[in-house]
């Protein structure tokens, strides 16, 4: 009878083996792993075993349960980054090796809520340029933008002439992006977004609505970003005070 050490090891070994035929496109990304027994049988450990390894892997986000469905491997993020780390769209996708690119999707000029005037922190902005996008990676939807600028300060016609915004306020004002107050909200399917970002039914997005700030501390751009889930992860290092 395998001792508790035994099986430890087992486990171990499985985990290793497993997580290297994943990472090695053994089982490609989107792919459902074989049933447990399987998969026990082929790795010759218990289903024990096997189920702890799947947990794990599951606590480590390589893989994922659908229920009813059965286990399938997630594909991995093309930018993982800690999320104190500030940079446009454009730039996240660069760092990831990838060529970014936009499709417009909608550009208005409208009358600010109140809401936009207590965002920006001003009763004087007479109109808001609003710029709706969808960012691509290689070509493939990633996130879908949704800015909100000063239109006395960036005309909306020349947004359309950039990738990022991030370098037209800073042409156009010569002012530099700072720092960002953002908010972080995980939420379900989006019945338009997650549509055109190509995300399945059960695939979640990362809404990242964030306040941009000048070296002066003058706020100058709303977002709110749609993230794929699949396709950007965000941490934060935190400490103890």
């Amino acid at each position: 009878m395998a001792s508790e050490h035994d099986n430890y090891d087992l486990f171990k070994a499985t985990l290793s083996r497993l997580r290297q035929d994943i990472e090695q496109g053994v089982y490609p990304p989107n792919e459902k792993l074989h049933p447990l027994y399987e998969l026990a049988t082929a790795y010759h450990v218990t289903r024990t075993i096997m189920e702890a390894v799947i947990d794990q892997l599951v606590e480590e986000n390589i893989v994922t349960r659908r229920l009813g469905m059965g286990v399938f491997v997630n594909p991995k993020p093309i930018y993982s980054s800690g999320i104190e780390e500030l940079g446009s769209v454009s730039e996240m996708i660069r760092k990831a090796g990838k060529v970014p690119g936009t499709q417009y999707v909608a550009a208005e000029v409208i009358e600010p809520t109140a809401t936009d005037l207590e965002r920006f922190n001003s009763s004087d902005v007479l109109a808001i340029a609003r710029v709706e996008r969808v960012r691509t990676a290689d070509g493939e939807p990633v996130v879908y933008c949704i800015d909100k600028v000063n239109n006395d300060l960036i005309p909306i016609g020349q947004i359309h002439s950039q990738d990022s915004i991030f370098r037209l306020i800073e042409r156009y004002t010569g002012k530099r992006i700072q720092y960002a107050n953002a908010h972080i909200e995980p939420i379900g399917f989006h019945e338009k977004i997650s549509a055109i970002l190509n995300c399945r039914p059960d695939q979640s997005l990362l809404l990242l609505r964030q306040m941009h700030y000048t070296e002066d501390h003058q706020p100058i751009l709303y977002s709110a970003n749609y993230f794929r889930s699949d396709a950007f992860h965000f941490h934060v290092v935190r400490k103890r005070l």
